[in-house]
C-alpha cells in the first residue's frame, strides 16, 4: 500500500510511474532511469528547498522538514535568509482568502490508477472531493520562459500541464485542475491558475503516446536515449570523437 512514508521509495518508483518521473523521461531517458535505480541524485538546491519549505507548511509537516534539513539553519540555529523569505511567503499567502480556500482541501491525497496499462501514482496537494484538484507551486516568478526556441508560460515550460493531465485522469472524476502559485520575489506574487480542459486533453495524448516506451525502459526491454546535456549525461560521458570547433 502506498503511504506518505514509502511514496518515493525505490521500490514504488519502479512499480509506478508518476508525473515527475514521466517529465524526467521526457527530458532525458537515461537520467530518469538512473534516478529510479538510485545511480544518480539531483542536487537539492536552495531554490528547491524554499519551495519544499512552503509545501511542508501546507502539509502540516514543517517541523519534520526542518529536522531533516539542518542546512537551512545558520550555525546560531537561525533560519538562513532564503528560508526567512519562505516564512514571509507563507504569511503573505495566509492573508489571502481565495488562496487559502483553494488550499483548504484534503492534504496530500494519494491515488493510483493506470494510463495505457501502466500503473501511475499521484499525490494531490489540496483535494476537494468531487469539486477540484489544487497543486501548490512556488517559483521564481510568473514570467514566460524561453525553452527550445519558444516563449512558453511557466505552466508549459515546467510541464505542470502534463502533471495536471495525469492527476485528472488518475483521480478519475474529470475534476478541474488549478495551480495555487506563489513567487519567491522580494514581494511575493500569488495567483490561482486554471488549466483549460482542451490543454489537459492534449497533454494526456502526450502521456499516452510516450508512456509505453518509458515503461519498457524501466523494465529493461529497450535502452534509454541520452540527451547529452543534463548533469547525468555529462557525468557519465565517454569521449569517442574529436569535434571541429564549428560544430559547437
Amino acid at each position: 500500500m502506498l503511504t506518505a512514508e514509502n511514496y518515493f521509495s525505490q521500490e514504488n518508483n519502479m512499480k509506478y510511474m508518476g508525473s515527475s518521473q514521466f517529465k524526467s523521461f521526457m527530458n532525458c531517458e537515461a537520467m530518469a532511469l538512473a534516478e529510479i535505480k538510485g545511480e544518480f541524485e539531483r542536487e537539492k538546491t536552495a531554490a528547491l528547498l524554499v519551495g519544499s519549505y512552503v509545501d511542508s507548511h501546507y502539509e502540516g509537516t514543517l517541523d519534520i522538514f526542518k529536522a531533516k534539513n539542518p542546512a537551512i539553519f545558520t550555525q546560531k540555529g537561525e533560519l538562513k535568509s532564503e528560508y526567512r523569505q519562505a516564512e514571509y511567503i507563507i504569511q503573505r499567502l495566509e492573508r489571502d482568502e481565495l488562496f487559502q480556500q483553494f488550499m483548504s482541501g484534503e492534504k496530500q491525497v494519494i491515488k493510483t490508477g493506470e494510463i495505457f496499462g501502466v500503473p501511475f501514482k499521484i499525490k494531490m496537494d489540496s483535494y476537494h472531493t468531487g469539486n477540484k484538484i489544487v497543486d501548490l507551486k512556488v517559483m521564481r516568478d510568473f514570467q514566460p520562459i524561453w525553452k527550445d526556441g519558444l516563449q512558453l508560460s511557466f505552466v508549459e515550460a515546467w510541464g505542470y500541464d502534463i502533471q495536471a493531465a495525469i492527476y485528472q485522469f488518475v483521480e478519475g472524476d474529470s475534476l478541474p485542475f488549478y495551480i495555487a502559485g506563489a513567487t519567491k520575489e522580494k514581494e511575493p506574487d500569488l495567483a490561482i491558475i486554471a488549466i483549460p480542459q482542451n490543454r489537459l486533453d492534449y497533454c494526456l495524448e502526450i502521456v499516452t503516446d510516450n508512456v509505453k516506451r518509458f515503461d519498457d525502459i524501466k523494465k529493461g526491454l529497450i535502452e534509454p536515449t541520452r540527451c547529452e546535456h543534463c548533469d547525468y549525461c555529462k557525468s557519465t560521458k565517454i569521449l569517442t570523437e574529436i569535434l571541429d570547433y564549428t560544430s559547437l
